[in-house]
């Protein structure tokens, strides 16, 4: 496959994946990719953990599931992240940003412009909504044969100085490279964020996964195969739409947006 071919098509992975175990020779050629990503000073800062036992694996989609649901029922995800939120193409075609939500339960469509409302999150925990989201979100990340932990040295992740910045900015380079590999070889691949959502499940992870004081947990993945023709999941929601050039490139400085690239970029 071409280089900017991969680029295009990458994408995050909503639905489930096949349940084959990632062959040791993907494994080593993710980890590859990852550890040849550029780093300040050849600090090379991150750290992973290749998780297959079907314990742990069980174990944080659990930890998962619950926390969606607590964060959907609060209001606190809703609150949180509603700047993203698109419920139709048209809003979707003129923000080009965000996530559009084209898939509801058949009860809730009337009701997408009360969502962030206290009425439509009454309506919303009526329906179960928060623990039928829960429950899938369990489900797909237990179906997933190969959790990845992404973590970083705590000497080179320093809060508040500058070291803390180019390691985050490392561990973004060896992701990408991980991330745009995955397209390559047939996988797909998606952040298990949920339990950074609710105080203290994000320890639990650490725990699982006897991650080192001297180390910091930064995230986890989902890995694994994908079908032929993949399925969405009952309740999905799409980000295919990209910012036009004009929308996030200047030309000389920020006060002048760049023209005559859009067109290009679509065709």
């Amino acid at each position: 496959m071409e280089f900017l071919d991969v680029v295009r098509r990458r994408r995050t992975t909503n639905g489930a994946f096949l349940p084959d175990p990632v062959s040791e020779e993907h494994q080593r050629l993710l980890m590859e990719v990852a550890g040849r990503a550029p780093s300040q000073l050849n600090s090379q800062p991150w750290r992973f953990v290749i998780v297959e036992e079907r314990p742990t694996i069980e174990a944080i989609a659990r930890i998962s599931g619950e926390s969606m649901t607590e964060a959907m029922s609060n209001g606190t995800f809703f609150e949180r992240y509603k700047p993203y939120f698109r419920f139709s193409k048209e809003e979707m075609e003129r923000r080009r940003d965000g996530m559009l939500f084209d898939r509801l339960p058949a009860p809730l469509r009337p009701f997408t412009s009360q969502v962030f409302t206290s009425r439509g999150q009454k309506l919303m925990n009526a329906m179960r909504v928060p623990q039928n989201l829960g429950e899938e979100n369990r489900k797909l990340v237990a179906g997933s044969p190969l959790l990845l932990g992404v973590m970083l040295d705590r000497s080179e992740y320093r809060p508040g100085e500058l070291s803390s910045f180019y390691s985050l900015f490392s561990m973004g380079a060896a992701m990408e490279n991980l991330w745009l590999t995955t397209v390559e070889i047939g996988m797909g691949i998606q952040f298990v964020s949920f339990p950074m959502e609710v105080p203290g499940r994000w320890d639990e992870i650490v725990g699982l996964l006897k991650v080192p004081d001297d180390l910091e947990l930064m995230a986890v993945y989902r890995l694994g195969y994908l079908p032929a023709e993949q399925r969405r999941p009952p309740i999905d929601w799409t980000s295919e739409h990209r910012r036009l050039p004009s929308q996030y490139v200047f030309r000389g400085t920020c006060a002048t947006p760049q023209e005559g690239w859009d067109q290009r970029t679509n065709g």
